[in-house]
């Protein structure tokens, strides 16, 4: 070991090391806290609760009182509860917590922002499996997603062929579209003047009924694969489409793609680019492809959200092979797919806006 370093300096990089080491049992924290209901126990009770009022409400053994403890102090740390003190029957100080705004998304009750599903479906334990075997990554000929060299299938099919998973996954991305509604008010320009609009990959048509909602006259078509449309009901200017995006895509002013493109590589993120533009070559200047997806920017973001979206890269590489893309790799995939010009606009939280024209 070099010894120039201060003590202090060493016993700091042992922390830093020791604490992403550890980074997963916060998220097991947040995963345990969603799965016993938590948030929607202190927010059913009208204020903030104790431990052995917590306990008692989520019908855990009088011995687990200890156990909740430690986790609450790892989840107040983490920002997801708060503690305040109340007169307890003794007329004693005890310790009672509150919610904060990330554990208010968590309420399930809540159905305009609840993000449980995110939490549970994320932490599911098919996407952990596969990182006992992440050297695959680097010492095998494949080019196979890590998820299907260690199973064996894609994780499309995986999730296709467990109806309780892709309700789950269903249900995560409706409660991510959900949060769409508050970047709606910021970018309304870019649905003006559309008469007709075509939700690629729109699943349960989360996004594009808040966009009806905002815009009546709007005609809203929402592509997925056949059997995830097959049951769904729509309305007179909202309908549903079984198709293959890969194949064609209905025809309209604009096509969206919120959270798409980043699922799949370069070479089949250009294809789909080339059949949206295909889809609005007979509207002229007014046609235009709207691009709902993360751009990194180390030199303009802070840490935490450099890191997260650092994080979801990773994600798509070991689930799909695919990628979060700098502002230049997003100029070539959009130039390469045949298109004139594009404009990024920051506003969805972590996620960006991106106007692509023929």
């Amino acid at each position: 070991m070099d010894f120039s370093y201060s003590d202090s300096e060493l016993y700091q990089a042992q922390i830093h090391l020791y604490k992403h080491v550890n980074n997963f049992l916060s998220s097991m924290a947040l995963k345990s806290a969603t799965e016993l209901g938590i948030a929607d126990a202190i927010h059913n009770h009208g204020k903030p609760m104790t431990l052995c009022e917590l306990a008692s409400v989520l019908k855990l053994h009088p011995s687990k009182v200890g156990v909740l403890h430690r986790f609450m102090r790892l989840l107040t740390h983490n920002g997801f509860f708060t503690k305040t003190t109340q007169k307890g029957k003794e007329e004693e100080e005890e310790t009672a917590y509150a919610l904060t705004l990330p554990s208010k998304l968590l309420i399930r009750s809540n159905n305009s922002s609840c993000l449980a599903s995110i939490v549970r479906g994320a932490l599911h334990p098919s996407t952990f499996y596969m990182w006992n075997s992440s050297k695959k990554l680097f010492t095998e000929d494949t080019e196979l997603p890590l998820f299907e060299s260690v199973t064996g299938e894609s994780y499309w099919d995986f999730m296709n062929s467990d109806l309780d998973f892709l309700s789950l996954f269903q249900e995560s991305m409706a409660a991510d579209s959900k949060m769409f509604k508050l970047g709606l008010k910021e970018c309304k320009h870019v649905f003006e003047g559309l008469d007709s609009l075509v939700d690629v990959g729109g699943g349960t048509g989360g996004v594009s009924r808040l966009i009806h909602e905002a815009f009546p006259h709007l005609n809203c078509a929402v592509l997925d694969q056949p059997h995830v449309v097959a049951n769904l009901n729509g309305t007179e200017n909202l309908n549903f489409v079984g198709g293959d995006m890969f194949k064609s895509i209905p025809s309209a002013d604009a096509v969206l793609l919120k959270w798409v493109l980043h699922d799949w590589t370069d070479e089949l993120s250009i294809k789909i680019l080339k059949n949206c533009k295909e889809a609005i070559s007979g509207k002229g200047k007014k046609g235009k492809v709207i691009i709902i997806d993360i751009v990194i920017d180390e030199a303009d973001d802070d840490e935490e959200l450099t890191e997260l979206k650092l994080d979801y890269d990773l994600v798509m590489l070991t689930m799909f092979n695919g990628k979060e893309r700098e502002k230049k790799e997003w100029e070539k995939l959009i130039y390469d797919a045949g298109f004139s010009s594009y404009k990024i606009t920051p506003v969805f939280g972590f996620k960006s806006l991106i106007e692509v024209y023929p």
